[in-house]
C-alpha cells in the first residue's frame, strides 16, 4: 500500500551524519490523519484513501462536510485530501494513521507536494531568469525590460506575439511536487518527519507526503 500523510511545514533544522557532517533538513509535522473514506474500484473506479487533517470548529465548516466526517466517527477537518493507492487499503474509515507507517514500511524516499510561496507580479528577470538590457549608454530606464516581443513573426503578419511568450506576470503560488526527497528521520513521539531536500511552500503551509514513486 502506498504510504501517505497530510501535514504542515514547520521549518528547518539540521541532523548530523555518521561522519559528523551537518545535514540541513526540513521538519514536517505530519498527521495524525483520520481516514474519512476508503474508495474502491467497484464503487468509485479506483483505489484511494480520503484523509482528514486538522480539527476545525463546526461553525467554520459546512453541513455536508460535518455529515461526511460524522460517518467516519469524527468531527470536521480543516484539510481533506486523497492518497491514490495501487492495491486495496488495509485500513477502514475512522482509523487514524500516523508517521509510524513510514517507519513500518521502511520508507527511505518521499514525494512532497505543496503550494509554493507567492511572489506577486514579477518581471522577466526574476520570473524567467532573463539577462536584461545592456548597462551602458543608450539604454535609459529599460535595463530590466524584456525587449522586443514580436521579432519572430512570420512574413506578412506583422509583429504578432506568439502564444506562450515568456513575459512579466504572476510568479509563485502554484502546486509543485518535489520528488524523491530523502527521509532522514521519523519522530513518532512528536509526529515529525525530517526530510532532506526542497519542500515547497512557506512555513505553516499544507504539504502532502507520499512514498516516492521513482526511488525506494
Amino acid at each position: 500500500m502506498t504510504v501517505g500523510l497530510l501535514g504542515t511545514k514547520v521549518g528547518m533544522t539540521r541532523v548530523f551524519g555518521d561522519d559528523g557532517s551537518a545535514l540541513p533538513v526540513t521538519v514536517v509535522k505530519a498527521g495524525p490523519c483520520v481516514v474519512l473514506q476508503v474508495k474502491a474500484p467497484e464503487r468509485d473506479g479506483y483505489h484511494a484513501l480520503q484523509l482528514g487533517f486538522g480539527d476545525v470548529k463546526p461553525h467554520r465548516s459546512t453541513m455536508p462536510m460535518i455529515g461526511h466526517a460524522a460517518q467516519a466517527g469524527t468531527g470536521p477537518k480543516r484539510y481533506v485530501r486523497e492518497i491514490r493507492l495501487t492495491e486495496p487499503a488495509s485500513v477502514q474509515a475512522g482509523d487514524v494513521v500516523t508517521v509510524e507507517q513510514f517507519a513500518a514500511h521502511q520508507v527511505r524516499y518521499v514525494d512532497v507536494s505543496g503550494v509554493t510561496k507567492g511572489k506577486g507580479f514579477a518581471g522577466v528577470m526574476k520570473r524567467h531568469g532573463f539577462g536584461g538590457q545592456k548597462s551602458s549608454h543608450g539604454v535609459e530606464r529599460k535595463h530590466r525590460s524584456a525587449g522586443g516581443i514580436g521579432g519572430h513573426a512570420t512574413r506578412g503578419h506583422g509583429r504578432a506575439v506568439k502564444k506562450g511568450k515568456r513575459m512579466a506576470g504572476h510568479l509563485g503560488h502554484v502546486r509543485r511536487t518535489s520528488s524523491s526527497l530523502e527521509l532522514m528521520k521519523v519522530d513518532a513521539a512528536n509526529d515529525l518527519l525530517l526530510i532532506r531536500g526542497s519542500v515547497p511552500g512557506p512555513n505553516g503551509g499544507l504539504v502532502v507526503v507520499r512514498q516516492a514513486k521513482k526511488k525506494g
